[in-house]
């Protein structure tokens, strides 16, 4: 008897436009509680014996999915990093080109292999890899730890073995693992399910001894299953893995720029909670940026790039890189906001202020810096500001500003503050104090 399959989380984004009219009050809406702040302490956290730490700072790069789809080919995807090269972002960090559902033949080879669709990649994945390398650009690939991919192609359940030992013969660095028709037997839990399969692939490529950083998807198929057993899973994808997709998929390309900024949104909300459960090198994966020629507004792109780098979430852009809008250009460039992500301590920022129009977030930075974001969620401008204290600074005589965007610096008192910030727009300080 066929199992019935576990549908994408966010793959389907119908209703996200009826959403967009409630943007301002998305941050109070009824969601998951806040992890544990302590993550030695969560339920689940990870422990030793865990993969090998691949991914010391959040991962960058590129993936087709939410532009492209299934609408992919070697040409696209060459282009694109080439697009990447050319335009100084693969400089700036964004490096790792992904190659997502829809790659493979729909049966495997003769003898279990997995197969490139001949006619979409004519020359095989290997050379699609070589081409990445020769570039100074890293490869990664998508698979499914279920019996198919979420679009029905082959899955790795019952070839996880054979399926790493044939990433790493084709020089995969990073591999992204969903978690689409998973069938669960009789007596076992989902939950022991997905655990049980994802510890498989983790082991699987480890053991062929080629270093690929290992994206799990587990923790999105858990989001609605109470906070008790999501922050669980994503305690255990934290032992098998590198990073982690913790909820919906963002919006697609084909969607409303309006069910995009929902997406957005919504994806900020939850992720925002989990800072308890991230820890340096094992990082929560909110999903991709969408700056470029989305229909967003340079107010909304920027929010995303300036949120995901306070919450130091990996940078993985999915657009069309060659022909980016000289505004997402400089959006996903600024090198500014991309140290915020970076940064070495690798400390997710938490919100430290938050009302139903607005939040503010204060991340740690190694040199003793904070990274200061006030985001305006609403439909009008505001004044947000939050005190010194409360955002976690020092006691100082005064603190510096310096506008991330913008490159403008100030200086503060008591009080961190941004004078009308507009509409999804989201102000980011680096704060030092004097």
């Amino acid at each position: 008897m066929p199992h019935p399959s576990v549908p994408r989380i966010g793959r389907t984004v119908a209703g996200l436009t009826a959403v967009a009219a409630c943007s301002a009050g998305l941050l109070a809406a009824p969601g998951p509680a806040s992890a544990t702040p302590d993550p030695a302490r969560a339920p689940g956290a990870p422990r030793s014996g865990t993969y090998p730490n691949l991914a010391p700072r959040p991962p960058m790069g590129w993936n087709n999915w939410s532009y492209y789809m299934c609408d992919l080919d070697e040409k696209t995807v060459l282009d694109n990093a080439r697009a990447l090269v050319r335009t100084g972002l693969a400089g700036k960090g964004y490096r790792t080109v992904t190659v997502d559902d829809c790659w493979m033949s729909r049966q495997r080879g003769a003898e279990g292999q997995l197969l490139a669709d001949r006619t979409r990649f004519p020359h095989g994945m290997a050379y699609l890899g070589r081409q990445l390398h020769r570039m100074g650009l890293e490869f990664g690939i998508y698979t499914d730890v279920g019996t198919h991919t979420c679009e029905k192609f082959p899955g790795s359940l019952g070839h996880f073995r054979q399926d790493a030992e044939q990433f790493a013969r084709w020089k995969v660095d990073y591999v992204k693992a969903d978690g689409c028709n998973v069938p669960v037997a009789p007596g076992h839990t989902k939950e022991e399910t997905f655990r049980d399969l994802y510890g498989r692939m983790s082991r699987a490529l480890h053991a062929t001894g080629r270093p690929m950083t290992f994206s799990v998807s587990a923790p999105a198929y858990f989001q609605f299953d109470g906070d008790s057993v999501w922050h669980r899973v994503i305690g255990w994808s934290a032992e098998v893995g590198n990073l982690w997709r913790g909820g919906r998929d963002v919006a697609l390309q084909k969607n409303t720029p309006a069910a995009k900024w929902s997406s957005i949104v919504y994806n900020f909300r939850y992720n925002s909670r989990l800072a308890g459960l991230q820890r340096p090198g094992r990082w929560n994966d909110p999903d991709f940026l969408l700056a470029g020629a989305s229909g967003l507004t340079r107010q909304e792109m920027q929010s995303q790039m300036s949120l995901w780098a306070v919450m130091a979430a990996p940078l993985i852009s999915s657009t069309d890189v060659g022909n980016l809008p000289p505004a997402a250009r400089e959006v996903l460039g600024n090198e500014r906001i991309i140290a915020v992500d970076q940064d070495a301590l690798g400390v997710q920022g938490r919100v430290v202020a938050q009302d139903d129009g607005s939040a503010v977030l204060s991340k740690p930075l190694k040199n003793g810096d904070r990274a200061v974001a006030l985001f305006n969620t609403g439909a009008t401008p505001r004044t947000l500001s939050v005190t010194a204290g409360r955002a976690g600074l020092p006691e100082a005589g005064s603190y510096r500003l310096h506008d991330l965007v913008t490159g403008r610096r100030t200086h503060a008192e008591r009080t961190i503050e941004a004078r009308e910030v507009p509409p999804h727009g989201t102000v980011l300080y680096r704060v030092t104090p004097d």
